[in-house]
């Protein structure tokens, strides 16, 4: 794909590109003629950025599609993409003129609604995720239906990548960090590693220069010793399988040097130079049948030393998208080599993925898409469904299977409550812990490839709310994160009631119905959390009271006092109860900034976590309480363990750029050497940022963080 990809960089006429365009459709297509004669009339006398006529655009869009799906629907669907959004012509008469099946991927295209240029939010900016997770839940609804959307989506922002340079620097990067958190990641969940390949290279190019600099100088340099390597490799491993019986014509071996993103990431991971990285290489061995697959590697497992750490059989197991290949590494004269196993159908769908079904149309590759449907998420807040599918799209897997043999493709270090809501939600919310290989364990347990879990339960649902960042699969986050949202709404709603009942020295039946007849029983669960409409709704029970010929202070007892505000330590209270401190129950243990409530005994304010079970049973058997919030939104303290390469000014360089994100720095401490050119380096920050995800997400953009940790107490004073 790589010489496709260069061929259309050097396009720059419509005539150049339409022969390329139907070059690549190998045979000629009236459907496609059709759609280049009406794009060409649409968008008559647009130009591009660089100058170009527009519809250069479309047709190398169109080209980029039929090579990877050779499918004159899609190819047709590609060149009218933008027909609707950037011409005068409706949608409807795109379904006059073809139909019905194009229209509809015409419709669902359209309905993405990008992110134009001028819109762009500068790289960094706080908007930057929020824009982004609206593109990806756009893409992804847009193609539940019609998974056709999401190819030429793919393809679309391709030949944008390929473009940048006639844009400016900022809109580079920040169209280049949209694609890697956005595209790249679809890409790979569909199984079409050829254009996750080129996003992310592309992406990583304008978003770190001087990374890709590095490795493409190294690569560069060393490209005939690296050459040679990769040749008598391959020739060993040519001898293994001719001295077995293999003929020549019954297999085939590539190989490769990996693609400069997947090196970047490990570099990062491990905190090591590129001279440091010892797999660099891999092979690829196709056969024809699968049975082969294992001959094969019985050849390499016995030819060569294994690392057997790294092997793994997605012909057994395949992944949820019907890869299917052996991974194993093996130990070279010159390091090590990755290499893989498939058939020529593995091989098809491994490379084109969902676009096989139309490239190859023999029925033979067979694609699933049921995770699709479950990237449908419920999730309020757009930032969190973001998070959620990322996780699904984007990491690397294990099989883990149930007592029966049934097994389930995780993502790595997923906990036993992955598990247990990989099976089912209701599995998930009663769990209470987990036999892993017969031996009980915690239901947080990591879980290793091949692990045998059995899921204990019990017959009421659990809340695991403070789990919730320990889980890592999307199901058991939306699981956690729905109940847990179920019941603060619930807590609130009951903690309102006791809160004016204990104000008003009145019976919780009482208030319930006066708050009924005002109409406010919908409502009535902002109360805990939102001071102005706690004192909105004292005031509407005084008109209420008012209006029925009631003194509104009739109700207190003598002495009555109207509430104040009153703060002590932490904690801000608003109250007319005389009290003389601020305790904490022993049952749990609320850090500044989390939910809490507090209950009035004694004189005193008792303070929980509002998820505390110990706490929900107060509020439900009417404890008294009042109302509570943080006296000031403190500075949050997180310590950062970061990469630091070894080279002048890095440190320096690190520091400027925490300061620009409004972090204080207050401390610095040197790690011990990972290798001779890169080391782990601990700073610890303060932020006005308290939620910890937020800030890692700002901070991973940025630096090449190994770990955040949040150092907030509610118990320290300090």
């Amino acid at each position: 794909m790589d010489a496709f990809l260069k061929t259309i960089k050097k396009i720059h006429t419509v005539e150049e590109a339409k022969v390329l365009l139907f070059d690549t459709l190998s045979s000629q297509s009236e459907i496609a003629q059709k759609a280049l004669d009406l794009a060409l009339k649409a968008h008559e006398g647009q130009k591009r950025k660089s100058g170009e006529p527009y519809v250069i655009h479309p047709i190398l869009v169109a080209a980029i599609t039929a090579y990877i799906s050779g499918d004159e629907t899609m190819v047709a669907s590609a060149l009218l993409h933008d027909v609707v959004e950037d011409t005068d012509y409706t949608i409807e008469e795109i379904g006059r003129e073809f139909g019905g099946d194009i229209v509809h991927i015409v419709g669902g295209l359209t309905k993405i609604v990008e992110i134009r240029d001028q819109k762009l939010i500068p790289s960094g900016s706080e908007d930057r995720l929020i824009n982004s997770a609206l593109s990806f839940r756009k893409m992804l609804i847009a193609s539940i239906k019609d998974v056709r959307v999401l190819v030429i989506k793919l393809c679309d922002r391709l030949h944008n990548m390929l473009t940048l340079d006639a844009l400016s620097p900022a809109k580079q990067k920040r169209i280049a960090e949209e694609t890697l958190v956005v595209y790249a990641p679809i890409a790979h969940r569909l199984g079409i590693s050829r254009l996750k390949n080129s996003l992310e290279d592309l992406s990583f190019y304008y978003i770190y220069p001087e990374d890709y600099a590095k490795i493409d100088s190294y690569i560069k340099s060393n490209k005939q010793n690296l050459q040679f390597r990769l040749n008598a490799f391959i020739q060993k491993v040519t001898t293994v399988m001719h001295t077995d019986g293999f003929h020549r014509d019954d297999f085939e071996i590539v190989g490769r040097v990996k693609h400069y993103y997947s090196i970047y990431l490990k570099m990062h991971r491990k905190g090591i130079s590129i001279e440091e990285v010892l797999d660099l290489l891999a092979i690829r061995i196709i056969v024809d049948e699968p049975i082969q697959c294992y001959r094969v590697l019985g050849l390499l497992h016995l030819g060569f030393t294994p690392l057997i750490s790294r092997f793994k059989d997605y012909v057994a197991l395949p992944k949820e998208n019907g890869y299917q290949t052996i991974h194993t590494t093996l130990f070279g004269d010159d390091g090590i080599v990755e290499s893989q196993i498939r058939t020529r159908e593995m091989h098809k769908l491994a490379e084109y993925g969902i676009a096989a079904h139309w490239k190859y149309k023999e029925g033979s590759c067979q694609v699933h898409l049921d995770w699709l449907e479950g990237l449908n998420y419920q999730s309020e807040s757009v930032e969190e469904f973001y998070e959620l599918a990322k996780s699904d799209l984007f990491s690397e897997d294990i099989a883990v299977f149930s007592p029966k043999g049934d097994y389930y493709t995780l993502p790595k270090n997923s906990v036993a409550l992955d598990f247990a809501y990989a099976i089912h939600s209701e599995i998930g919310d009663q769990a209470s812990s987990a036999l892993i290989n017969k031996h009980k364990s915690s239901l947080l347990t990591t879980l290793k490839n091949g692990d045998i879990v059995n899921i204990l339960t019990e017959g009421e649902p659990r809340l695991h709310c403070s789990w919730i960042d320990t889980v890592k699969t999307s199901r058991a986050k939306e699981g956690i994160r729905s109940r847990c949202r179920t019941r603060i709404k619930e807590s609130d709603e009951q903690s309102a009631y006791n809160i004016l009942a204990t104000l008003l020295e009145h019976d919780v039946e009482g208030i319930q119905r006066v708050i009924s007849e005002l109409g406010l029983t919908q409502s009535l669960y902002k109360l805990p959390d939102h001071l102005d409409y706690y004192k909105e709704v004292i005031h509407q029970i005084a008109d209420y009271l008012g209006k029925k010929q009631v003194r509104f202070w009739e109700l207190m007892k003598r002495g009555y006092k109207k509430p104040y505000i009153k703060e002590i330590e932490h904690f801000r209270f608003y109250t007319n109860k005389p009290f003389d401190g601020v305790e904490f129950d022993y049952c749990c243990h609320p850090k500044v900034g989390d939910q809490i409530v507090a209950f009035y005994k004694d004189n005193k304010a008792i303070i929980h976590h509002k998820l505390c079970r110990q706490a929900y049973q107060m509020i439900i058997d009417r404890e008294p309480m009042i109302y509570v919030e943080w006296k000031s939104r403190k500075l949050s303290k997180y310590r950062l363990i970061i990469s630091l390469y070894n080279r002048k000014g890095a440190l320096a360089e690190i520091l400027t750029r925490l300061s620009g994100m409004d972090l204080n720095v207050t401390s610095i401490e040197l790690g011990i050497k990972s290798s001779e050119s890169a080391e782990y380096c601990q700073i610890e920050v303060e932020s006005t940022e308290m939620k910890k995800n937020v800030l890692k997400e700002r901070i991973a953009q940025k630096f090449k963080l190994v770990d955040i940790i949040s150092l907030d107490d509610a118990y320290n004073n300090g």
